[in-house]
Formats: structure tokens, C-alpha cells, sequence
């Protein structure tokens, strides 16, 4: 059974651009097929996942009053070479 459900709705999305591993690329993309989804659904699914899960994130969005207007989008800070 998988953990992710298909959609029912389309929402209004944003483009994202990201890289990430030839592997991990082949199993989002399996795992889509596998749930009869697009690949941006899972990838959107398992961060709404994330963030819902994440105790500390919780408690750092309640600090922030986060507002969604593009105006007062996040800053990145890039992360350093590992």
C-alpha cells in the first residue's frame, strides 16, 4: 500500500527547479508510475509530509507567522560544499 495517495485536485503550483541523484531521480519517477501520479505530486506529497511531521519546523513557522505572499518569500542561504 502505498504511503502517498494520488491526486484528486490540482492545485496552483510554482515552478521549481532542483538536482538531485540519478538514483533517487529513477525512483521518484517509479514511484509516481507505481501510484499513477506526476513526479511533481510526490515530490510535493512527501514535503507536505515533511512538514507536517517535523515538531521543530512547527514550532519555527509558529515563530516566523509565516505569510505566503510572494513579497515575504524566504531568504536561501546556500548551503556550504560538504
Amino acid at each position: 500500500m502505498p504511503i502517498l495517495k494520488p491526486p484528486s485536485v490540482q492545485l496552483k503550483n510554482e515552478t521549481l527547479q532542483l538536482r538531485v541523484s540519478q538514483d533517487l531521480k529513477f525512483r521518484l519517477m517509479y514511484y509516481a508510475e507505481f501510484i499513477h501520479a506526476t513526479a511533481p505530486y510526490v515530490v510535493s506529497e512527501a514535503l507536505e509530509r515533511l512538514f507536517r511531521k517535523d515538531r521543530e519546523f512547527q514550532e519555527y513557522l509558529a515563530k516566523k507567522e509565516v505569510n505566503h505572499s510572494e513579497e515575504e518569500a524566504p531568504t536561501v542561504v546556500p548551503r556550504l560544499a560538504e
